[in-house]
């Protein structure tokens, strides 16, 4: 190559190597060199949430372009609104930051009554580690076998606080559906409601789900020592074949958007959110990395040892859908729904 040649061969190199679709592509190939992702966990230490934001964080890592560093912190609070409210308003929106979140702040600002300046839907979804379904059950002493059962007596169900799912569903069941679930509220948490259908102090709960029924009495359902009344998803749950769905036996439209907003959630259990406004290349970055952690065959096996079961995620992008149908609900039924767990707390 002649001198002159090889000097214009340089430039044109020179010039396509800072154009802005060569320089964009190289610094997507390598953005997250030398960075870290935070993911802050919106719980406790040693909590569900936390357990696995860590197995999730000795993964995803490698699969960010430029193989990002990875740290976990705790930043529990107000149950998760304390870390809603940081990634909406302080945290960075450079794809450096996401929070590990229980269902609960799915809704908050949809049906608390709180003024807050923000839809969850305005986050960026980036994938949920489970897609679950929460059921009605009895235990085997309690002569309610069916939900036509109790549609008939009463049943009396352990509650742990007005908040929670184990108080709200039987409720709004009640309201839609005329069932005669009383909630005896009051026991701490999972363990308790459990000794207390196996006393026999109550007939059982409400709104627990397959992946703690699974990791807290998996000998129940080897032994069929459950009754499932009902099943609390937008579908049933593959191992849970005759048990119908709650939102098939609601006779109005009313009704079962009203449900369906309580539900939605749990086909993105456990979910993880990045802030609002991440552009559409690191937001595809992020949820590309979360859902090739979660299908990568170490973690999975981790996650069957630790949980007893195989994870089954929720993509980003349908779990963006789940949110602006849940933020879509009419009004009026958001206010229904309301009006019903108002009597609750």
């Amino acid at each position: 190559m002649t001198g002159t040649r090889y000097v214009l061969h340089a430039a044109i190199v020179a010039a396509l190597s800072v154009a802005p679709g060569f320089a964009s592509a190289q610094q997507g190939e390598s953005y997250f060199k030398g960075k870290t992702l935070t993911i802050a966990v919106a719980g406790t230490a040693g909590s569900g949430l936390d357990t696995g934001a860590r197995m999730i964080s000795r993964f995803i890592g490698k699969y960010l372009p430029g193989n990002a560093g990875v740290r976990v912190e705790l930043m529990p609070g107000a149950g998760g609104v304390r870390a809603l409210e940081y990634l909406y308003s302080v945290a960075p929106k450079d794809g450096t930051y996401i929070g590990a979140f229980a269902t609960g702040p799915i809704l908050e600002p949809l049906i608390s009554g709180r003024v807050v300046k923000y839809k969850t839907s305005d986050f960026t979804a980036v994938g949920a580690i489970e897609n679950d379904v929460s059921f009605c059950v009895t235990g085997e002493k309690s002569a309610i076998k069916t939900i036509e059962d109790a549609r008939t007596r009463e049943v009396t169900l352990a509650g742990t606080g007005a908040a929670s799912s184990t108080d709200i569903f039987p409720i709004v069941l009640n309201a839609t559906m005329g069932t005669k679930f009383r909630v005896i509220s009051g026991y701490v948490g999972t363990q308790e409601t459990v000794m207390a259908v196996e006393r026999g102090e109550v007939d059982g709960r409400c709104g627990w789900s397959w992946s703690s029924i699974l990791s807290s009495k998996p000998d129940w359902l080897r032994d069929k020592k459950l009754n499932f009344l009902v099943q609390l998803g937008l579908e049933k749950h593959p191992d849970v074949k005759d048990a119908p769905l709650a939102l098939d036996l609601i006779p109005d439209e009313a009704g079962r958007q009203m449900l369906r907003v309580l539900v939605a959630p749990q086909k993105i259990t456990r979910p993880y959110l990045a802030p609002p406004g991440l552009s559409a290349e690191r937001a595809a970055d992020i949820r590309d990395a979360f859902m090739s952690a979660m299908n990568d065959a170490e973690l999975r096996a981790e996650f069957l040892k630790v949980v007893g079961d195989k994870p089954s995620p929720t993509s980003g992008e349908d779990m963006q859908k789940v949110l602006d149908e849940i933020y879509a609900t009419p009004p009026e039924v958001v206010e229904r729904l309301k009006a019903v767990l108002n009597n609750i707390r």
